[in-house]
């Protein structure tokens, strides 16, 4: 299920979290927005690859991945709307394995969530999002998002900026 082979310009990206080296002695945490959980499952054809190098890493036990339980819901909606039962099991498999460690949205994430929604142009889901990855204090945002790129606190990688470089 999982990117398993050789490196890519993403590299260059996780490197500069872990301060150029290849084994960090804390693991850097990146928050995975729902697209890249997408991107991931459903092997798409332009970021599959490019996710590869995050995932050995995470293999390597150098980085840890966290996103937000509202993730579940995001990815969950098509699948079940197109009963496709294999991919619902796919996306909680991930999910819910520890993979992936899945943050619960408290009062906190939501008051987070409610100041950033009030003073940026964030929809809510992205607002919780970004507030759930800033109370974890996440060294890196993987979105494939622009919107997220003004959020104060949030150092974020767009994945088709690295698909362009």
């Amino acid at each position: 299920m999982y990117p398993d082979l050789s490196q890519t310009s993403i590299e260059n990206f996780l490197k500069k979290e872990t301060h150029g080296t290849t084994k960090p002695t804390i693991p850097a945490t990146i928050y995975l927005d729902t697209q890249v959980i997408i991107y991931t499952v459903e092997a798409h054809p332009n970021y599959y690859s490019l996710l590869q190098p995050l995932w050995l890493k995470f293999q390597a036990s150098e980085v840890e991945l966290m996103t937000s339980e509202l993730t579940l819901l995001e990815t969950l909606v098509f699948p079940i709307k197109n009963a496709n039962n294999i991919l619902v099991r796919d996306y909680e498999q991930l999910l819910f394995s520890s993979e992936i460690q899945l943050v619960p949205i408290t009062q906190y994430v939501l008051r987070t969530a409610a100041n950033l929604r009030a003073n940026t142009n964030l929809k809510t889901p992205d607002a919780i999002h970004a507030a759930t990855a800033i109370s974890e204090g996440c060294t890196l945002f993987l979105t494939n998002d622009n919107g997220f790129r003004n959020v104060p606190n949030l150092s974020v990688v767009i994945l088709s900026d690295v698909l362009a470089s």
